[in-house]
Formats: C-alpha cells, sequence, structure tokens
C-alpha cells in the first residue's frame, strides 16, 4: 500500500493537533508537513512532496482559497481538499473556482475527510451536499472583484477617503462602488452590505 502524503494547514493549534491525530490513525495516510499560516503552504509542499493538502480558509497570511489557487498554479498534481467551519456558499463557489477538489465543513467525521482524501486522489471531486445546494440556490456572486475589494476595506470602519488613499482610487469611485455593492446586496448601508457580503462567503 503506498502512503498518502498529506499537508495541514489551520491556524488553530489545537485543531490541526486533533486532525493530525485523527488522519494519521488512517492505514494509508502521512501527515508530512503542518503548517498555521495561508503563506506557508506552497513552500511546505514543495518541501515534502505532498500528495493532498488540507486546507482550512481563515488563516494569518492568506486564505486557503488563495492557497488554493497558488499550489494549483505551482504544483498542478497536488489535489486539494477545502475544510471550513463556516458552511458559506460564497467560499465553496470561489474554492471551486480556485481549484479545490474536496470542500467540506469541520464538523464531518475524520473517516469522512479520509476518504475525501482518497476519493480526490483517485480524480473525483467531493463536495459537502447540504452546501452544494445552498450556493446553487445562492446564485453567484453579485460583486465585482473592485467592488469586494472596496468593500472589504470598508469594513473596519474606514472613511471613504480611508478607502480611497488605500486603494488608490478618487473618493468618488469609492462612493459609485459601495453604492453599487449595496445596491446589489439590497442592504441599507455599507455596514449592512459588508454582513450579507460575510454570511455568504462573498467577501
Amino acid at each position: 500500500m503506498s502512503m498518502i502524503r498529506l499537508l495541514l494547514a489551520e491556524d488553530q493549534s489545537m485543531v490541526r493537533e486533533a486532525l493530525a491525530a485523527l488522519l494519521g490513525l488512517e492505514p494509508d495516510i502521512e501527515v508530512v508537513a503542518q503548517v498555521a499560516r495561508g503563506d506557508e503552504v506552497l513552500a511546505a509542499a514543495r518541501e515534502h512532496g505532498i500528495d493532498v493538502a488540507l486546507l482550512d480558509i481563515e488563516m494569518p497570511g492568506m486564505t486557503g482559497i488563495d492557497a488554493t489557487a497558488q499550489l494549483r498554479a505551482a504544483l498542478p498534481d497536488v489535489k486539494v481538499v477545502v475544510v471550513t467551519t463556516f458552511g458559506r456558499p460564497g467560499y465553496l463557489r470561489r474554492a471551486m473556482e480556485a481549484g479545490a477538489d474536496a470542500f467540506l465543513v469541520k464538523d464531518a467525521p475524520a473517516s469522512q475527510l479520509a476518504e475525501a482524501v482518497r476519493k480526490v486522489l483517485a480524480g473525483e471531486r467531493v463536495i459537502d451536499p447540504g452546501l452544494a445546494a445552498a450556493a446553487l440556490a445562492d446564485g453567484a456572486n453579485p460583486l465585482t472583484d473592485r467592488e469586494r475589494e472596496v468593500l472589504r476595506t470598508a469594513a473596519d470602519g474606514s472613511t471613504n477617503a480611508e478607502i480611497a488613499a488605500a486603494l488608490h482610487l478618487s473618493q468618488g469611485t469609492v462612493r459609485n462602488y459601495l453604492s453599487m455593492a449595496i445596491q446589489k446586496l439590497a442592504a441599507r448601508n455599507r455596514a449592512e452590505a459588508v454582513r450579507t457580503a460575510r454570511e455568504k462567503g462573498w467577501l
């Protein structure tokens, strides 16, 4: 039996160690690398010659979705399983667009995760069925990349002038992007637009 070499990326050390211990019990899976930051994934994947990367979405340095895109570009043979605490349909869509082979929520049993690892190596795609249904019902992200960027920058309460300076835009352009995003999300104001976009995994 050939061992599946797995990289685990998760910023919460207790969760990461528990996952590593559970997956390490599988007879054909070996956790060869663990990282706590998204921007450490590619270097670790190269160093350890992995077959599968198991990535959390919310990590410091870089999100699991961006790390997926980076892995896909640099190491196309490596399979990527994205796991998240947040069952947000927009995350699923973005992860798949970035090239993920599987998308599961973290409360899935370890046996299901191990099975997903085996399936992606066999060329299959594995998607949490509840999330797949929700993503179809929710439709595509209506926001453009620029609108998302402006909303993300506005999320911490920055003024239009601060957003304009951070993104090298005019204040008028920032106002336009914000009002378009608010309109598309049927929100009353920017705070509500940020909340809606986050809940759907669109930011």
